[in-house]
C-alpha cells in the first residue's frame, strides 16, 4: 500500500529520523489523525532489536493509530502482531506496519477515527423541565422547580467542559431528572457511555424501571439503559450441575437445588430476582457465578452463560446504572494494570455520576479492604477435595482423569486437612485475643500477647498454605500441554492463585507494622446459625489519593450528587474525605441547591431541654422511653424511631412494645424481617412504628400518613472503638489536627442530615423530627447539626411542653 495518502510529510519526515536514530531496528509509534484523516501527530513509544519491539500498552493507547517498521522490508503481520492489533483493534485504535524506508505500509488493523464532541444545549434542555415543556405535558403533578432546573445545567456544563460537579440537592430537587435528561442526551449525541452509580438497590430500580423510561419520553432519546449487577446475582450453569451430579441421589422434586435448576432451565436473565422464593445463602453460594471458578471461553456453558449474556448486554447499552461496589470492583482491576481503555468488569466509558455521593468513602474503603476468616479458607479448601456421604469430591479427584495417578495428589487431602487445622487453631486462639470486644485493631503496643494470639497462629497458617499451594503446583507440571486451556486447569490455577493471596494476606498481617496507610484489625463475625467467627481485616487509612487517581484524573466527567455533601454550608470536609483536595480547582464545580418544600410550616424540629445527656445512661434510656412511648400514643404510630446502637434498640423496643400493642399499634423491629418486607410493611400500615438503627437513617422513603413523626434519639456519632475510626482520628491527632471537629462531628452532620430528610419525601408531607439528645442544645457543637438542617419551625422546651406543641401541631392547630 502506498504511504503518502495516509501521512503527512512532516511525519514521514519524523519517522525517517527516528529510524535511523534507532539503527534501523524496529521503533514503535503512536499517531494521531488530523481532520482529514491523516496521521500527522507522531511519538515514540518504544525501540527494539532487527526483530521486535516491546509493546507498550499505556504509551498505545494514547494514539489513534499504532506503527511499527519491519527492517526486512516483509510487511506480514506475525502472530504477536496480530494479537497486539486485536486488542487495539476493539479499542477502535488502528494497527499499521511500514519498511525501513517509509514508502510502504500494510494496515492490519484501520483507526476508527475520534468523533468531536457535540454540546449539548443548556436551555433546550432546561425547557423540558419547565411549565408547558414536555415532563409538564407527562405529569398529572406537575410542579415547577427552578432549582431542578438551575441543577440540570451545572451538569450540562460539566458535560460540556469535562467538569467534576458536587452537587447537593436538597429533598425534592428532582435530581434524578436534572441528570439523567443531560447524561441520555450527551449519550445519544456522542455516542459516549456514562455510567450512573448508586449506593443502595432501590435508587437503582427506580432508576432503570421508572426514571429513565419517562426521561426517553420525553426527550425521544432511543439509547440503551441496562442495570448492571455483581455477577454473584447470576446462576452458574456449571456450578450448579455440579452441585446436582453430587445431589442428585438425595433430592426430592421440591428441593430448593431442584426448584433452582427448572428454574435455570426457563430464566430469560438467570438473575436471583427472578426466583419466586429466597434461596439461603450458603445454597446460592455454591450455584451463582464466581469469578474465580469461571473459565471464560473454555466453558461448555460458555454460549448460554447468564453472566455473558448480561455483558453482552452491557456493550451494547449507552447508559450503565451500578451500584458502587459494582463500579469500585471495576476501577480496581483498571487501576491493577488493565487500564481505562478496554472492558474490564464493565465495558468502556468515559463519564461517571455517583449520586448517593455522601456514601462514596464508605464503599470505596469497603471494596479496597481485603479480609480473612477460616470460612473464606474452608470455601477454597472444599472446592479442592472434600468427602461426602464417603465419597472423594473435588477439583483434586477430577484433577487425576488428566494426571494419572500420582503421589503428589495422594499427599493434597492430608495438606488440605493441615490448612484447615491451622485456620480452625487461628480462629480459636485469636478468639480468646478480642476477648468480649466484637472487634480490636493491631497496634504495635500489644507485645506478647499479639504474638501469641495473631502473628504466630497466622504465621502457621501462612506456611500451611504455601506448602499446599506447592504441591497443587507440582501437580499442573503434570499436566499435559494438550490439556492446558481445559476448564478443568483453569480453574484449579484460580484456586491456586487465591490460595498464595490468601497466604500474602497472612503475610501483611505477620508484618502490619510496615503498612503504614493501612489499619489492621479483627471482627468477631456471627453465622447464619449463630456460631461466632474471627474475621481479619486490612483497610485502607485513607482512599482520597485512591480515588483522585482512579476517578477524578482519569474521567472526562464526574458527577457527583446527594442531599448531603455539606457540613455548615461547606463542601469541604466530603471533598477532602474522596479525594478532591488533589483535584484542579479550576476544573471543579461544587453548588447546592436548596429543597423546594415549605419546611418552616410543615416540619418542626422540636428538641426537649430537660433530657438527660446520653452519659446518664439509665435515665437516658428511661427517658427515651417515656416521652417516645408519649409521642407515638399522640400520633398513632406512623413514626421511624432512629438509633445509634442495636442494644439501646433493643431495650426501648421491649419497653415500649406492649404499650403499642395497647394502642393497636404495630411495632416493627429491624432484624426480625427482610429489610424490603420490612419497609413495606411499615408503608402499608398507617399505624405503625419501625425501630431501626444505622441502614435505615437512610434509603427509607415513606411519603404520607406512614410517617408524619421521625425520633434521633441520639446524635449519630460513630463508635469511637471501630479500629478504622481511631486510626483515621490517630493520623489526624498525629498531623496536629483535631479529630473530633475534623472527623467524628462532620461525618455525624451528615448522617443527621440523612436521618431529618426521612421524614418530608413530598412537597404534600408534614410532620415531627423529635431529637431526643441533649447535647443538641446543650454542646456548643450542637449547633452545627441543627445549623446545617433545613429551615424548619423550631422548638426547645421542657418535655411536657414539647409533647403539647406535637399535640398542637398534629391536629393542625
Amino acid at each position: 500500500m502506498e504511504i503518502s495518502g495516509r501521512f503527512t510529510q512532516q511525519a514521514l519526515s519524523l519517522m525517517i529520523n527516528d529510524v535511523q536514530e534507532a539503527e534501523f531496528n524496529e521503533v514503535l509509534w503512536w499517531g494521531q489523525l488530523d481532520e482529514e484523516g491523516l496521521i500527522s501527530h507522531i511519538s515514540v513509544a518504544a525501540r527494539g532489536t532487527d526483530q521486535e519491539v516491546p509493546a507498550l500498552f499505556p504509551h498505545m493507547e494514547k494514539g489513534d493509530v499504532i506503527i511499527h517498521n519491519h527492517p526486512s522490508g516483509v510487511l506480514q503481520p506475525s502472530q504477536a502482531d496480530l494479537s497486539v492489533a486485536s486488542s487495539l483493534g476493539n479499542q477502535g485504535i488502528g494497527f499499521f506496519i511500514v519498511d525501513n524506508d517509509l514508502k510502504r505500509f500494510y494496515a492490519v488493523a484501520e483507526p476508527i477515527k475520534r468523533k468531536r464532541n457535540i454540546s449539548i444545549d443548556e436551555e433546550s434542555l432546561s425547557s423540558i423541565l419547565m411549565p408547558g415543556g414536555a415532563l409538564d405535558a407527562i405529569s398529572d403533578n406537575y410542579e415547577y422547580r427552578s432549582s431542578q432546573t438551575d441543577l440540570l445545567q451545572l451538569i450540562c456544563r460539566g458535560f460540556n467542559e469535562d467538569k467534576i460537579i458536587a452537587a447537593e440537592a436538597g429533598t425534592g430537587v428532582g435530581k434524578s431528572f436534572a441528570y439523567l435528561i443531560p447524561a441520555l442526551t450527551w449519550a445519544d449525541e456522542n455516542e459516549e457511555r456514562v455510567v450512573i452509580s448508586t449506593a443502595t438497590i432501590n435508587l437503582q430500580q427506580q432508576i432503570i424501571e421508572k426514571d429513565i423510561p419517562l426521561v426517553k419520553k420525553m426527550t425521544g432519546s432511543k439509547i440503551k439503559a441496562v442495570l448492571v449487577k455483581g455477577r454473584r446475582n447470576y446462576i452458574c450453569h456449571s456450578r450448579l450441575k455440579e452441585q446436582l451430579d453430587e445431589n442428585s441421589l438425595f433430592l426430592d422434586d421440591d428441593d430448593p437445588l431442584k426448584i433452582i435448576y427448572h428454574w435455570s432451565q426457563i430464566s430469560a436473565t438467570g438473575s436471583r430476582t427472578e426466583l419466586n422464593f429466597h434461596p439461603d445463602e450458603s445454597l446460592w453460594s455454591k450455584v451463582c457465578s464466581e469469578s474465580d471458578t469461571c473459565s471464560g471461553m473454555r466453558c461448555s456453558h460458555f454460549e448460554s452463560c447468564f453472566v455473558m449474556r448480561a455483558r453482552r448486554e452491557a456493550s451494547s447499552a449507552g447508559i450503565l446504572v451500578v451500584n458502587h461496589h459494582l463500579l469500585f470492583a471495576d476501577l480496581g482491576l483498571r487501576m491493577a494494570g488493565m487500564g481505562y481503555e478496554s472492558g474490564a468488569v464493565l465495558p468502556v466509558y468515559d463519564r461517571i455520576i455517583f449520586d448517593e455521593a455522601h456514601n462514596i468513602e464508605t464503599s470505596a474503603t469497603s471494596f479496597f479492604s481485603e479480609s480473612l476468616s477460616k470460612y473464606s479458607i474452608f470455601q477454597l479448601l472444599n472446592r479442592l477435595y472434600r468427602q461426602k456421604r464417603g465419597k472423594a469430591l473435588g477439583i483434586i479427584v477430577r484433577m487425576e482423569a488428566l494426571t494419572g495417578p500420582a503421589s503428589t495428589l495422594v499427599d493434597i487431602p492430608q495438606q488440605i486437612n493441615n490448612v484447615r487445622v491451622k485456620a480452625e487453631l487461628l480462629d480459636s486462639i485469636s478468639r480468646d485475643f478480642t476477648g468480649e470486644s466484637y472487634n480490636r485493631r493491631i497496634t504495635e503496643d500489644m507485645g506478647e500477647n499479639l504474638q501469641s494470639g495473631v502473628l504466630a497462629p497466622i504465621g502457621e497458617l501462612q506456611n500451611n498454605l504455601l506448602l499446599l499451594t506447592e504441591l497443587c503446583t507440582d501437580v499442573l507440571k503434570m499436566i499435559s500441554p494438550d490439556d492446558e486451556e481445559n476448564s478443568l486447569v483453569y480453574e484449579f490455577k484460580a484456586i491456586i492463585r487465591r490460595m498464595q493471596e490468601s497466604a500474602s494476606f497472612c503475610e501483611k498481617f505477620r508484618n502490619y507494622s510496615e503498612y503504614g496507610e493501612s489499619v489492621f484489625w479483627i471482627e468477631k463475625k456471627r453465622t447464619s446459625s449463630g456460631d461466632f467467627f474471627e474475621r481479619f481485616v486490612i483497610t485502607p487509612l485513607d482512599i482520597a489519593s485512591m480515588m483522585n487517581e482512579t476517578v477524578f484524573e482519569q474521567f472526562k466527567t464526574v458527577i457527583c450528587t446527594s442531599a448531603t455533601l455539606t457540613v455548615k454550608n461547606s463542601f469541604h470536609f466530603w471533598q477532602s474525605r474522596v479525594g478532591l483536595n488533589f483535584t484542579d480547582p479550576d476544573r471543579l464545580l461544587n453548588r447546592m441547591f436548596s429543597s423546594p418544600f415549605d419546611y418552616e410550616n410543615r416540619v418542626l424540629l422540636a428538641v426537649p431541654s430537660d433530657a438527660p445527656l446520653p452519659e446518664e445512661s439509665e435515665l437516658y434510656v428511661q427517658f427515651i422511653c417515656d416521652i417516645s412511648g408519649k409521642a407515638l400514643e399522640l400520633s398513632e404510630g406512623g413514626a421511624l424511631l432512629l438509633f445509634t446502637s442495636y442494644e439501646m434498640l433493643k431495650k426501648v423496643y421491649n419497653n415500649l412494645q406492649p404499650l403499642l400493642q395497647k394502642f393497636g399499634i404495630t411495632a416493627y423491629r429491624q432484624g426480625d424481617d427482610d429489610r424490603t418486607r420490612l419497609l413495606n410493611n411499615f408503608r402499608k400500615n398507617v399505624s405503625s412504628v419501625l425501630f431501626a438503627t444505622d441502614s435505615f437513617w437512610e434509603g427509607v422513603d415513606t411519603p404520607g400518613e406512614s410517617l408524619k413523626l421521625v425520633i434521633i434519639c441520639r446524635l449519630p456519632f460513630r463508635v469511637p472503638s471501630d479500629p478504622v475510626v481511631m486510626a483515621r482520628m490517630e493520623a489526624i491527632k498525629n498531623r496536629g489536627g483535631n479529630p473530633f471537629m475534623e472527623l467524628s462531628l462532620p461525618e455525624a452532620v451528615m448522617k443527621f442530615k440523612q436521618g431529618f430528610g426521612r421524614l418530608m419525601r413530598r412537597q404534600s408531607d408534614k410532620g415531627i423530627v423529635l431529637i431526643l439528645d441533649s447535647r443538641v442544645v446543650k454542646k456548643r457543637y450542637g449547633s452545627i447539626f441543627i445549623n446545617s438542617l433545613p429551615p424548619a419551625s423550631r422548638s426547645i422546651k421542657n418535655s411536657e411542653a414539647i409533647l403539647l406543641e406535637i399535640e398542637d401541631f398534629l391536629c393542625g392547630n
